[in-house]
């Protein structure tokens, strides 16, 4: 189990200072990645997104590493490059130490623009590890719907309203399907459950081969909740089982976390701005096929884990 405490004193690769939103969880993701990664050298690859933007304005950086910066559609391809020159350069004895080599890309980063390069590293092998900060929309273009976004949710290219109801499709299970890429270990974490995300990321950088780890990062702007609540509201999503947290090692699907009682999805939904028009006589039936649908996912991530 991870001490937090000794964690925190070591130096990180992300410093404060960046310019992300108040409330915004995606550095607080990115700052447990790096109590994760401790003193291993890393070199990281950003794709373009909130966190590249805040994180870097000229001439500043909190960047404490070898950090690229690429477009958003070919971080995993850029990273497969640089992995792949330091093995060759390793195999010439020219580089001697263990170095690992970190993606970070937001959901439209890597569910929807990024996914072909995402997919072509994996299915190669490369020894990386991508981590995808899913605040489910683009919200560093206008929070537009991506196909992370929950289904229902309002936003700028799927507004509630008299015509749909917010995004009217499910989310793209993006966890599920790098596990079917048959990788050394998949995981699905939230930073509420800091151990846990610590846990999983260690085993990531210690596999030899490409490993794929999806974090909850809520956005307070898109999601439109009290900006002191972030990591509240990740700690719902999985108690809710929304957002439930696993792991994929060498194919073997491993339930992590178990809420002692399952909480009713309204309890997460209710504080976000995104759901409120799910809240009246008229949409009653489908904040009940909401409900409906994450039990479903549940028992069926239940059975795939052996615990039903």
């Amino acid at each position: 189990m991870a001490n937090l405490k000794q964690l925190s004193q070591q130096e990180e690769f992300f410093t404060p200072g960046h310019r992300m939103c108040a409330g915004c969880v995606a550095p607080v993701v990115v700052r447990q990645v790096s109590m994760a990664a401790g003193d291993t050298p890393v070199v990281i690859a950003n794709a373009t997104g909130c966190l590249e933007v805040a994180s870097t304005i000229f001439p500043y950086t909190a960047w404490r590493a070898p950090w690229i910066h690429n477009a958003f559609e070919n971080a995993s391809a850029t990273l497969s490059g640089v992995e792949t020159a330091y093995r060759a350069l390793k195999k010439q004895g020219k580089i001697d130490k263990k170095v690992k080599f970190i993606a970070f890309g937001g959901d439209g980063g890597t569910y929807d623009i990024g996914f072909q390069s995402l997919s072509g590293a994996m299915e190669r092998g490369h020894d990386i590890v991508y981590i995808c900060y899913d605040n489910g929309a683009y919200m560093n273009t206008g929070i537009q719907r991506s196909s992370a976004t929950p289904q229902f949710a309002d936003t700028t290219t799927s507004p509630a309203g008299s015509v749909i109801p917010g995004k009217i499709q499910w989310r793209k299970d993006l966890t599920a399907i790098m596990a079917a890429h048959n990788v050394p270990y998949v995981a699905q974490v939230a930073p509420s459950h800091f151990n846990d995300l610590i846990t999983k990321v260690q085993k990531a950088i210690a596999v030899d081969g490409p490993a794929f780890i999806n974090a909850m990062a809520p956005c307070p702007r898109g999601w439109r909740y009290d900006t002191r609540e972030g990591i509240e509201m990740t700690r719902l999503a999985v108690e809710t089982c929304y957002w439930p947290l696993y792991e994929v090692e060498d194919g073997q699907w491993k339930l992590t976390y178990k809420p002692r009682e399952k909480k009713p999805l309204t309890e997460w939904i209710k504080k976000q701005g995104r759901f409120r028009h799910l809240f009246t006589d008229e949409n009653k039936e489908l904040l009940e096929q909401f409900q409906q649908r994450v039990d479903e996912e549940w028992e069926k991530l239940l059975r795939r884990c052996g615990e039903m």
